[in-house]
């Protein structure tokens, strides 16, 4: 149930708040901008509630420390921007390899390298692809407004534990940066499962538990990946999350997520103005992506080709390629280096695809 009441507050703010009514206790981080804020709310509450809060001397520290905590059992949370979640992947990978239920924050800037500040989505290869080494995935939701990010953040919670993998929140600079009102649960909504295999003692067992990703031989190994493929292929089932708005009669469907989503509505409203039916696809996990629901829409007769936004230099789009499988053209905007695409941008490029879809179409 939702309080009537909402607060004004900023949404890195909101992520720490979120991940304290999901039950977090744990939190191990290092600051970088733009995603301090978090630490800052993390800092101060985990005092006044007996949780543990540590500033690690680095970003590698703070995933070993995420390691730790979350074979013990625990909710456990950490959150960084670009460069930081890049220090961070052996670490994810070990986690991903120990099957421990965790959570990251990645407010991305712009890059490579140490980039700028800015809000980016450049990202999206290292959240969606793995990133660290070996086969694995992690769960990657990227809200699009503060409001999902409480929303998000708390069921964030639930699929790491539900899955004992690492689940990702992908938001960007912007996202993070901005203040909107927010309505709090009276409940929250958490489903935390007993956890059986954490090392946290023996419990009347009579034996430790062993929390490892190293399996030295062979078959014993590629049997521990199977078992994850298997359970990644439950989650690409049943954990698909999009938002579908007007593809039922739309010309041209756009596809964007978060920050690029939320500018793309007025240009669905523009472009109505201007007699060319718009739809918009949103993803809200960007891994599993909703690949089924583009590839219905693609077969849709009155659909002409699609229109991928983002803040990079074109990362999803191949997704959507994938997906959409040479049903209809696929075209990209991008900006990048922190910049936001502006509304009239994004109409122009509408109405040259309605004049000629198949005109600088991706291959």
């Amino acid at each position: 149930m939702m309080a009537q009441k909402k607060v004004l507050m900023k949404g890195n703010e909101v992520i720490a708040e979120a991940a304290l009514r999901a039950g977090c206790r744990n939190y191990f981080g290092y600051p970088i901008t733009p995603q301090t804020e978090v630490m800052h709310y993390m800092a101060k509450k985990m005092v006044q509630i007996g949780g543990n809060f540590v500033q690690a001397e680095s970003e590698v520290a703070a995933i070993n420390m995420v390691y730790g905590a979350a074979a013990a059992g625990f909710r456990v949370m950490t959150s960084s921007s670009s460069p930081g979640i890049s220090l961070k992947q052996e670490g994810i990978s070990y986690i991903a390899g120990a099957e421990l239920p965790a959570v990251a924050v990645n407010i991305v800037r712009a890059g490579p390298g140490l980039g700028g500040i800015q809000p980016s989505q450049g990202d999206y290869f290292q959240a969606c692809k793995g990133g660290g080494h070996g086969d694995f995935r992690n769960i990657v939701i990227a809200p699009a407004s503060v409001q999902e990010l409480y929303e998000l953040t708390v069921e964030a919670f639930n699929l790491a534990d539900k899955y004992r993998m690492l689940c990702m929140i992908l938001g960007d600079g912007t996202l993070g940066q901005m203040m909107e009102p927010v309505a709090f649960r009276d409940v929250e909504p958490i489903v935390e499962p007993e956890k059986p295999w954490a090392a946290c003692g023996r419990g009347g067992r009579a034996e430790h538990n062993t929390v490892t990703s190293i399996y030295i031989q062979p078959d014993d190994l590629e049997r521990k990946n199977q078992e994850l493929v298997d359970k990644y292929k439950i989650i690409e089932r049943d954990e698909v999350r999009y938002e579908a708005i007007g593809i039922e009669d739309a010309e041209i469907v756009i596809v964007a997520f978060s920050t690029c989503s939320r500018i793309c509505r007025n240009v669905i409203r523009q472009a109505a103005e201007l007699g060319i039916k718009v739809g918009m696809i949103r993803p809200i996990t960007l891994w599993p992506f909703p690949k089924q629901i583009i590839r219905d829409t693609a077969a849709l007769p009155n659909v002409k080709a699609f229109l991928d936004i983002e803040l990079s230099a074109g990362q999803m789009v191949e997704d959507v390629q994938i997906a959409v499988r040479g049903q209809k053209p696929v075209h990209f905007y991008g900006r990048m280096g922190g910049n936001l695409p502006m509304q009239k941008e994004i109409l122009d490029k509408i109405v040259a695809i309605h004049e000629n879809p198949e005109k600088e179409a991706l291959d």
